[in-house]
Order: structure tokens, then sequence, then C-alpha cells
């Protein structure tokens, strides 16, 4: 290819590539298609952890989605239910979006029978009577190393659901229920 041609064809290939990655990214797409998707837990109340890929491009695991329900299981009565997914891939997008995105995530809460959730309205103030964690579509949350209130901004700079901050207990509540704060 002469000079010529090649000083006009760089620049628009250039082009078109960054059109389809803020395409990509505007749309929610990955980049990415094969990117894989890992998450590292650690709960708790349980004393487990688990580091497992979840998710691969637009693909979910099976497998992993499974152990993940029973990592996030009802740690009172061992009930499990099949979480939601996108409570998966914000965890995910939060370590992102804190520049750590192989950091290990504190698991405080995560899937509550409606059971667990009354015994903790009776006891504990700020539970509320209809939680997204019955619903298994929210996840009580610290990252070590990592200011409440800053893992709180970058939740609530994902735009994606609830975020509670509870700066006394040291964790960030979010769901993937309507967009909301307190």
């Amino acid at each position: 290819m002469s000079p010529k041609k090649l000083q006009w064809y760089v620049p628009s290939l250039l082009a078109v590539v960054a059109i389809a990655c803020v395409s990509a990214f505007a749309t929610g797409a990955p980049i990415n298609p094969s990117a894989e998707y890992r998450l590292r837990l650690y709960h708790t109340h349980t004393n487990e952890r688990i580091d497992i890929v979840y998710r691969h491009g637009d693909e979910y695991v099976s497998s992993a989605i499974t152990r993940l329900d029973q990592f996030l299981r009802d740690h009172r009565t061992g009930d499990v239910i099949q979480l939601d997914e996108r409570l998966f891939d914000l965890l995910h997008d939060l370590t992102f979006a804190l520049g750590r995105p192989n950091t290990e995530i504190d698991i405080v809460c995560g899937y509550r029978t409606p059971w667990s959730n009354n015994f903790l309205r009776r006891t504990t103030p700020g539970v509320a009577e209809h939680s997204l964690h019955t619903l298994g579509e929210a996840i009580d949350i610290r990252i070590p190393g990592v200011a409440t209130a800053t893992l709180r901004n970058a939740a609530l700079g994902l735009g994606r659901g609830g975020v509670g901050f509870y700066p006394e207990s040291q964790f960030v509540h979010v769901d993937v229920g309507r967009v909301r704060r307190w």
C-alpha cells in the first residue's frame, strides 16, 4: 500500500474501531465477547470463600451460578434460591469501578428467607419489610481496604439499582431494583 493511502487508511480504521468500542460500551454489550467474569467472595458469617468465573462474554456458566446461589444462601436457615444474575454483574462491575477488579468482596448478607428477614426486623433497626434480599435481588457487602463511603459512591456511580449506606456497620447494600439511595 502506498504511503499516501496508508495515511488515509490507518486513521479511518482507528475511527471505526473507536466508534465500535464506544457503541458497545454505551449499549452495555461487552467490548471483549470472550472476557471472563470472575468473582472472589468471602462470607463473613460462614467463613467460606469462593473464587469463580461465572460468565464468559455474554454466556453465564450455569454450574458457577448454581455454586454462587449456594454460597449466598440464607446462612441462618440454609435455604437456597436462584439469585438474579444481574447481581453478580453488579458486584463484578463494582470492583472494576473501584479499580480493583480481582479484589475479594466480603459478603455480609446475601439471600434471606422471609423468616430470616422478619427475625432481623425484630432485632435490627432499618430492615425493610419487603426486602429485595428475600427475592435474591440484593446483597450487603464491604471490600477490605476500601472506605465504606468510597464503595457507596462507586455503587451510586453505576446507577444500576438501590444503594444503602450503613457506615456504623461498615457495609453497603446494593440491589438490582429501581434506582434509589438511603
